[in-house]
């Protein structure tokens, strides 16, 4: 105020009435001080009878909510409490919970050093509507962070399994050039045991970061926060691709390599802001081994049943009937199986989703199926013997014009055919006889392959460029009509 020449003046430009002014600097205080603060009700406590009720509610049980206690109470005393009186209540626990309620948890943020640790978990993509040739592409993603620069990196997968993890984190070490000195997970059961001792690492995951010469770590029970860096990283990698996507203009790819190349563009986009701290990280990272381990399961001794088949993994698979009453030793992989046989590797088969599945090759068994045709028809894994929808069709036939026991025999003919020359062919072949009306029958189906007759291409549609200069005509002509 010293510096305006009239006091009413100054009190302008503070917003404050002359009077007021006057007011405040004859009693040498701010209006803050002399403000009196409001510790008086401007109307009756509606709960203050119920007080002590809802204490020992709070008292038996912290976590009631504020809400269930208001339903007791207005059933219990009817009438007394108005829907708009909730608020007030809500406000009453809010302020036992900080002054009376238990303590709350707290959490103490960590100083992260560089080459220390590395957090790693699976996170669902389902969520981001990503098809493969217009197909759902339903996955995982392996999410490898390392703490101290956020560097991250991932691997494509399909359920948590060991071998899963195993193949992620090595991709990602190996990416990396080195291995961090801490690996922490939270309790995924491919690391941690779940029953006996929960305690503890399950053996295949210790001998894992043995190799790697890494310290195992892994949350406590229902405390996802402890592995913090890799849930926040989820969320945030996950919106950088839903946002790529939405650049992209499409959720859809050609295969499952353009989209692994797709996810790899935005990793590095993400990385680029991190280059300084993770050269930091890459002089303290521990030296890698001299080579990689096999990401696989190795069972050994599996008997090949009598229906030519084999149990790994709570799914069912064929292998040669060759096999049958043998033991073959499986090399079971994050996305195939492998089965092995003195020494030699006989099949490579992909490996299936979940349990209670069954992959049955038909040139595995088709050589007996022609020997016993009865046992086609309640065949358990009789499905597995359409190898595409022509032979179902042709299957329908055959019923068609032939009994049943004829019918089936006639099929697995054809069948065997393809085994042993070319299902491509016999597919072909059967197009032809379907496209032409013709009656199935295994004698055509060879004539056809014999001759080299090919089969009817499939119809294609081309549609001719169309000349905008076309619709600026139209539009002209119609602006003529209504001139």
């Amino acid at each position: 105020m010293e510096t305006e020449k009239t006091f009413a003046k100054a009190a302008m430009k503070s917003g404050m009435d002359e009077k007021t002014a006057r007011r405040y600097r004859r009693l040498g205080k701010v209006p803050s001080e002399v403000a009196v603060p409001h510790t008086w009700r401007t109307r009756p406590d509606p709960f203050k009878d119920v007080s002590d009720e809802v204490k020992r509610f709070l008292e038996i049980n912290p976590g009631l909510q504020a809400k269930t206690i208001f339903g007791h109470l207005r059933q219990k005393y009817p009438g007394r409490f108005r829907e708009g009186q909730l608020r007030t209540l809500q406000r009453r626990v809010k302020e036992w919970r900080a002054t009376e309620g238990p303590a709350r948890e707290v959490y103490f943020p960590q100083q992260h050093r560089p080459g220390e640790l590395a957090e790693s978990d699976f996170t669902r993509m389902k969520e981001l509507c990503v098809t493969i040739g217009g197909r759902p592409f339903d996955h995982l993603f392996y999410h490898f962070v390392l703490t101290y620069s956020n560097w991250e990196t991932g691997t494509i997968c399909f359920s948590e399994s060991f071998e899963s993890l195993s193949e992620g984190f090595q991709n990602a070490v190996w990416e990396l050039g080195g291995v961090p000195k801490v690996h922490q997970t939270d309790r995924l059961s491919a690391g941690v045991q779940k029953t006996r001792h929960p305690e503890d690492f399950t053996e295949r995951y210790a001998a894992l970061m043995r190799y790697y010469r890494t310290t195992m770590r892994r949350t406590n029970p229902s405390s996802p926060h402890e592995n913090g860096d890799i849930e926040q990283r989820h969320n945030r990698f996950k919106e950088a691709v839903d946002q790529s996507l939405m650049l992209r203009g499409s959720r859809d790819f050609n295969s499952r390599e353009d989209y692994a190349s797709f996810l790899r563009e935005v990793l590095v986009q993400l990385n680029a802001g991190r280059r300084q701290r993770h050269e930091e990280e890459l002089v303290h990272l521990s030296r890698l081994p001299m080579k990689r381990l096999e990401a696989c399961k190795r069972l050994d001794n599996v008997r090949v049943r009598r229906g030519s088949t084999i149990h790994i993994a709570h799914n069912t698979y064929s292998v040669d009937s060759r096999l049958i009453g043998e033991r073959v030793n499986i090399r079971l992989y994050a996305e195939h199986v492998e089965v092995w046989y003195g020494q030699k590797r006989l099949e490579r088969i992909p490996r299936l989703r979940g349990e209670n599945g069954h992959l049955i090759n038909y040139r595995h068994v088709i050589d007996w199926l022609v020997r016993k045709p009865g046992a086609f028809e309640n065949y358990r894994y009789r499905e597995e013997m359409f190898p595409t929808i022509r032979f179902r069709m042709a299957y329908d036939n055959l019923k068609n014009h032939h009994v049943l026991s004829v019918a089936a025999k006639e099929y697995l003919q054809i069948l065997d055919l393809a085994a042993k020359e070319s299902e491509t062919g016999v597919d072909n072949a059967l197009r032809c006889m379907i496209d032409g009306g013709e009656r199935i029958s295994v004698e055509r189906v060879q004539e056809i392959l014999e001759s080299g007759t090919a089969s009817r291409p499939v119809t294609e549609v081309t549609i001719s460029a169309v000349l905008l200069s076309i619709y600026d005509a139209l539009l002209e002509n119609q602006m003529a009509v209504v001139q």
